[in-house]
Order: structure tokens, then C-alpha cells, then sequence
């Protein structure tokens, strides 16, 4: 792995170029990432492993089964309107779904590590991955990774709430998203009745855009309206500052 330098730091782009990208973070913040090998269209997206100062995000694999299960079971109740497994058989299921849509290059999930002592502590996944049809004579046509992606299917053990932990990783995947994979735009979506989850997204800075009515199944099995929110390349900048602001102060 590799550290990300806290100035403009130059990358190869997609035709083979260098150019600067916007990622100042904070010297004091050991952010990396894995070097993903170029993307392919049409096959599925190369592991990731994204690392923080108090979190890693680590490719999901059917080892982290048991660690998912530990979390989950501190307080079920928490995951009210989050579709999150609850035992080894649907932890299992979870990681297998996971994996195929990773495999289908649509999805790339992790498990969140503590990287203290390498424990379990949720997982989430970038998904809906877009790579749009840019014609020929467009400077984007060819380009070997995403346009456009969500983030979403996040969810933390209880004892994780309110450290930190959810904003370094929304940190670590939304500089993934801009700084490597140069992604327009990151989007997510979280049922309208999840307050504690519409006020986080409002926090680091993502915009309402609207409600998607009988979007997509509930976690308890209804047709649930989705609130949506979304982060352009253009307030990437912002945002990231936001976001650093916020775990420093959680440092102090």
C-alpha cells in the first residue's frame, strides 16, 4: 500500500497522463490505499483495501462471516430500517450476495476492521457502480473506471456509534471514489424514516436531491420511500474538509 501525499499528489489517468487532483487531506491523517490494476469494462472490479488511522476497510471475504455476526448481535434493535444479518447463516448469505455483485463488477465490499486489534466492526460497499457509454470522439471514452457510484449498505456494531468510525470510512471511500477511481458523482440513499441516518448524510455534507416513493424493499419488508443525497466531484473539496474537521475534532 501506499501513503496518499497530504498536498496534490499527480496520478496516471485514464489515457495515461499525469494530472493533479484535489485531495488535500491532513498530514496527521495516514489515509491509503491499495493501487487497484485498471479496470477492464465488463469485469468485475479489482479488491480494495482502504486504510485510516483508526479503521481499515478490507475486501469482504467469507472469513469475515464470523466477526459480522459478533457485531450485529450487540444490539439488533439498532439495524430497525437497515437490512443487516443477524447469525452465521445470514451473515453467510450476505457475503455470498455481496461477492456476486462484486463479481459482476457493480459492487466492491468491505468488512470495517479496528485496526487496533483487527476486530469486526460492520461493513459497507460502494455499489449501483455506473460506467457510462461516452462516444468515440469524447475525451472520457475509454476511461478504465467508474463514472458514477453509491455508497451505501453501511451499518456499525453498537459500540462503534457516535466514535468516529462511520465518518473515516464515508473519508476513506469518498477519496477513493474522487481521487482514484474520478468518479462525477457518489450518491446514497437511506429510508426516509431513518432520521439518525438522513442527519449523518446531512452532516458531511451530502445534498437532498428528493424522495424516491416504494424505491426499494424495507428492511421490514414494505416498499420504502427513499430519501436520496448525492456528493459531486465539484463539492468534493468541501466535503472532504468537512469531513476531516469533524474527526479532529473527535481527536481533541
Amino acid at each position: 500500500m501506499h501513503q496518499l501525499h497530504p498536498r496534490f499528489r499527480a496520478r496516471r489517468s485514464d489515457a495515461g497522463g499525469e494530472h493533479a487532483l484535489p485531495c488535500l487531506l491532513d498530514a496527521s491523517l495516514p489515509l491509503r490505499s491499495s493501487s487497484p490494476r485498471l479496470h477492464i469494462r465488463g469485469m468485475p472490479e479489482e479488491p480494495i483495501t482502504l486504510q485510516g488511522q483508526h479503521i481499515r476497510l478490507e475486501p469482504l471475504r467469507p472469513s469475515h462471516v464470523d466477526g459480522l455476526v459478533s457485531s450485529a448481535a450487540e444490539d439488533p434493535a439498532l439495524y430497525r430500517w437497515s437490512p443487516v444479518p443477524q447469525g452465521k447463516v445470514q451473515a453467510t448469505e450476505y457475503v455470498k450476495t455481496a461477492l456476486a455483485w462484486q463479481d459482476a463488477g457493480t459492487a466492491v465490499p468491505f468488512a470495517i476492521v479496528r485496526a487496533s486489534d483487527g476486530t469486526v466492526i460492520g461493513s459497507t460497499r460502494f455499489w449501483n457502480i455506473e460506467r457510462w457509454s461516452w462516444p468515440p470522439s469524447h475525451s472520457s471514452h475509454g476511461r478504465n473506471t467508474p463514472d458514477a457510484c453509491e455508497i451505501g449498505y453501511t451499518w456499525l456494531a453498537r459500540s462503534t456509534i457516535r466514535t468516529g468510525v462511520n465518518t473515516e470510512a464515508k473519508l476513506l471511500m469518498l477519496q477513493h471514489a474522487f481521487c482514484v477511481w474520478r468518479v462525477l458523482r457518489v450518491c446514497f440513499h437511506t429510508d426516509s424514516r431513518n432520521t439518525r441516518s438522513r442527519t449523518a448524510l446531512e452532516r458531511i455534507g451530502g445534498k437532498f436531491e428528493g424522495i424516491l416513493r416504494a424505491h426499494r424493499m424495507a428492511a421490514d419488508f414494505i416498499p420504502r420511500d427513499s430519501v436520496r443525497y448525492s456528493i459531486v466531484a465539484s463539492e468534493w473539496p468541501g466535503v472532504r474538509h468537512r469531513l476531516v474537521g469533524l474527526l479532529e475534532g473527535r481527536r481533541r
